[in-house]
């Protein structure tokens, strides 16, 4: 049975309830990681931890606990789940409060921590690849919600991913305001092109991968070059490989896009070799 993080105790599954005027339940108003555990060991807490307390900064949103706490109470849930391989779902709410979208209107914000199983793509999607597609719908723009927040309200990419559900594919491109590529529905994407790793720039709107940027970090290392720059869909029809990666999703190549072959309509050998260097430093 999950045992659940909530506001300072550790509680039953049945037990972790929030009110139904909690703000995050009521306008999305509030914020979220999701962490991997590796053999026992919470995957880059610091790292996913820093980001949470920069996206509360940007919504004005106090989390009513250190940073140094936080994590403890992290590591204590995951420890009382008894998790050796899983997935962290850690929530901040506004909190409880009345009826209108003012946030002085709420009380303390709420702190959740799920701990429990995680499985994204069955593993024939990693020895095969996937098919994806461009989404008619783009992304919401950057001066309206940054992206770099990672936010509760994600009905933007739950749009995305419906079109990806009705064309029989995992998951969808989506454009920015400009028709370049940002990003998949809730993975960053990488494209692979005479060698080089090329994936959307920061500015181009995505959301600044954890994943993501360990990807490019080991990429380095293996003495590839790495271009973070703006792409459009003739980069990705063109390209040599393509692959998707995220905290859930790990490393997962793509071999079609909107009906066309990537490549040679397999997995390419760089994407094959990020996914075992990413599985490997993971599990150090």
């Amino acid at each position: 049975m999950n045992q659940i993080y909530l506001n300072g105790k550790i509680v039953s599954r049945e037990q972790a309830v929030v009110s139904v005027y909690d703000h995050g339940f009521l306008y999305g108003n509030g914020i979220f990681e999701g962490i991997r555990i590796y053999n026992g060991k919470v995957f880059l807490l610091g790292e996913h931890l820093t980001r949470l307390y920069e996206s509360a900064r940007h919504l004005d949103l106090v989390i009513p606990m250190a940073l140094p706490a936080l994590a403890k109470a992290v590591e204590e849930t995951v420890t009382a789940n008894n998790k050796k391989e899983g997935y962290i779902r850690l929530v901040i709410s506004r909190g409880v409060g009345n009826l209108g979208l003012d946030p002085r209107k709420t009380t303390t914000p709420q702190v959740i921590i799920i701990v429990d199983d995680i499985s994204i793509y069955p593993e024939e999607t990693y020895e095969k690849g996937m098919e994806i597609i461009t989404a008619s719908t783009t992304k919401n723009l950057p001066n309206a919600i940054n992206p770099r927040i990672k936010s509760l309200n994600y009905l933007n990419n739950i749009l995305a991913k419906l079109e990806a559900n009705r064309a029989g594919v995992p998951e969808a491109i989506m454009l920015n305001h400009l028709g370049e590529v940002a990003e998949c529905t809730a993975d960053n994407i990488f494209l692979v092109k005479n060698g080089t790793l090329a994936t959307p720039a920061v500015h181009c709107g995505i959301l600044e991968g954890i994943t993501r940027n360990t990807v490019m970090a080991l990429a380095r290392k293996e003495n590839l070059s790495v271009r973070e720059c703006v792409l459009t869909r003739h980069d990705v029809y063109i390209a040599d490989e393509c692959f998707l990666t995220g905290t859930a999703a790990e490393v997962v190549p793509v071999v079609r896009c909107d009906g066309r072959p990537i490549g040679t309509g397999v997995p390419g050998k760089i994407t094959r070799l990020l996914g075992e260097r990413y599985r490997a430093f993971a599990r150090l």
